[in-house]
């Protein structure tokens, strides 16, 4: 087979949802009568308090497959419904799957995994040398640091308004089960703001609230890292930041003022071309001062 540049639809504005999956044959008997399984809530990494009240905590509740929502360069996102059968009472979560050593692409991680540490050198350096141990540590560290990231901003946003984030119902391994942003009734994912149209006034309330998310990320010592019109959403007017695991602590990370530097290049970028004025170099000094850069 020829080889290529694989294709992921986070570079891809076009991009269209695949349809359901066919759930499988249900022949192990400690299957749900239906549903796919049960809920891995128990045994699971949960997420912050106060719990959001939709959040369905109960072992008797089951998971059923939706279908896949995107596919991205180091992880899939599938739809799953969790539902208490014959009551009516349901979650709509994305998965969020990181592929495992073998399958992902480790050469955009050396500038992220700058400043992170584990505990054992033995594991610093199998990450460091890309052994198959390493590879999956890493993979690991991913899922735990968009886990651990999006349980500190939703936080923050309960507190202040000022950063919105999926609720990060769970962790295990490196299945990340979050809170699904878009129409519940019809799995219709919200879109992100590269398909947005909208008009003057609009635009200006969209880069006022990507600015109070980014002096909120400043203010954390944190950066996305990777933010771009094409992993930020629009849900009922409200700007919606996804995709943090290779979120960027700005201090241990020597890069790190590029980081906030570029994320903001990112999106700017965005904004003018729909013809915003923006200053982003203001922005940039002011997030680099808020990040005690300065």
């Amino acid at each position: 087979m020829r080889r290529g540049r694989r294709k992921f639809d986070d570079d891809e504005p076009t991009f269209v949802k695949r349809g359901r999956l066919e759930p499988a044959l249900q022949e192990d008997p400690d299957l749900p009568e239906e549903g796919d399984r049960w809920s891995t809530w128990d045994g699971a990494l949960h997420g912050p308090d106060p719990r959001p009240d939709w959040v369905r905590t109960e072992y008797g509740a089951v998971d059923t497959e939706l279908g896949m929502l995107k596919t991205g360069k180091e992880a899939d996102v599938f739809l799953v419904r969790r539902a208490i059968p014959g009551t009516g009472q349901i979650s709509m979560l994305a998965a969020k799957r990181y592929r495992d050593g073998d399958h992902r692409m480790f050469h955009r991680d050396a500038g992220y995994l700058e400043g992170r540490r584990v505990r054992r050198s033995r594991e610093m350096r199998a990450m460091s040398n890309r052994t198959a141990f390493g590879k999956e540590m890493i993979s690991g560290q991913w899922a735990a640091a968009e886990f651990g990231a999006l349980s500190r901003l939703w936080q923050v946003g309960q507190e202040s308004g000022l950063i919105c984030v999926p609720y990060p119902v769970q962790l295990i391994g490196t299945e990340l089960m979050l809170e699904f942003i878009g129409d519940w009734e019809t799995g219709e994912a919200a879109p992100r703001l590269a398909q947005v149209r909208a008009d003057t006034d609009g635009l200006a309330d969209l880069w006022r609230q990507m600015t109070d998310a980014l002096s909120v990320l400043a203010r954390a010592q944190v950066a996305h890292g990777d933010l771009s019109p094409y992993n930020t959403l629009v849900h009922d007017g409200r700007l919606v930041l996804i995709d943090l695991p290779q979120i960027v602590d700005v201090i241990a990370n020597p890069r790190g003022g590029e980081f906030i530097a570029r994320d903001v290049r990112n999106v700017a970028g965005w904004f003018r071309s729909r013809g915003l004025e923006v200053d982003e170099e203001a922005l940039v000094e002011r997030l680099h001062y808020e990040a005690g850069l300065r």
